[in-house]
């Protein structure tokens, strides 16, 4: 194995993904299927996810993937996943905690329901989930080699701004606060926890915005560094925070944004003459 390789090697490493079908969530998978790991991959829709699975193991990686249903939308959804997880493995080395919803909507109209929605999933679904699997991610757990936690945050969780997704930017507020609170708690365990705060890529959620090739243009144009995020942005991320490169930060909250989180367009005196 070369310096790089066990630098940025996942090999044999027990993960979940939880929204691993699309988005971030699939460009985390494959980068751990594609660097050695075994990855399961969970959301609402199980056929996508046995799908997806099959496209990943298709590309001749040397880990590999299992998709099957998993909602972390309510309680029963939660314990019924968890125990999915634990029928396929007895140790976990890698959460990555990506399933999410988003909802946009005027101030006026926003719905009740909806706020409920959004922050059971981002946020209460997240907590009892990890909750949940912290046995399996104890038990995998060494001094030398720590288990790994990666929540889904956003950039819109560290930038006044919501677009009308009022819900989604507190809850993505509050998963970078929890992530700060867990990684203090579980250190003496042995577990890292980071978050991602990526700013704009091509999703389902996004879709509105970054389904054309021109409306993703205007996007990227609003970013500092004048692109939306790719496939291999998420890819090195993932790899840092799972690998021995990352197994000395924890508590981080990662902008993978393109500048997006430093842009804040104030300008105090350079208009004065």
């Amino acid at each position: 194995m070369s310096y790089l390789e066990e630098l940025f090697s996942v090999a044999g490493k027990k993960a979940l993904v939880t929204g691993g079908a699309t988005g971030i969530g699939r460009m985390a998978a494959t980068a751990l299927v594609e660097a050695g790991a075994e990855v399961m991959i969970a959301s609402r829709k199980g056929e996508d996810c046995e799908r997806v699975a099959g496209e990943l193991n298709a590309l001749g990686a040397s880990g590999k993937a299992e998709g099957f249903a998993g909602d972390v939308g309510s309680e029963e959804g939660v314990t019924a996943l968890a125990g999915e997880v634990k029928k396929h493995t007895d140790r976990l080395n890698i959460l990555i905690n990506n399933a999410g919803l988003s909802w946009g909507a005027p101030l006026e109209e926003f719905p009740y329901s909806a706020w409920a929605r959004v922050l059971n999933v981002n946020v209460t679904g997240l907590f009892h989930l990890t909750r949940e699997l912290l046995p399996l991610i104890s038990k995998a757990a060494s001094f030398e080699d720590p288990s790994r936690i990666i929540n889904l945050g956003s950039v819109m969780g560290t930038q006044p701004m919501a677009d009308g997704a009022y819900s989604y930017t507190a809850s993505k507020a509050a998963v970078h606060h929890l992530t700060r609170t867990l990684a203090n708690e579980f250190a003496g365990r042995f577990i890292t926890v980071n978050a991602f705060a990526p700013g704009p890529f091509q999703s389902r959620m996004t879709a509105f915005a970054t389904a054309t090739e021109e409306k993703a243009e205007i996007v990227a144009s609003h970013v500092p560094l004048r692109r939306i995020g790719s496939p291999s942005d998420i890819a090195g991320a993932t790899l840092y925070l799972c690998s021995k490169a990352g197994s000395y930060v924890t508590g981080a909250i990662l902008p993978i944004d393109g500048g997006e989180s430093i842009n804040h367009g104030m300008r105090l005196f350079k208009d004065v003459r």
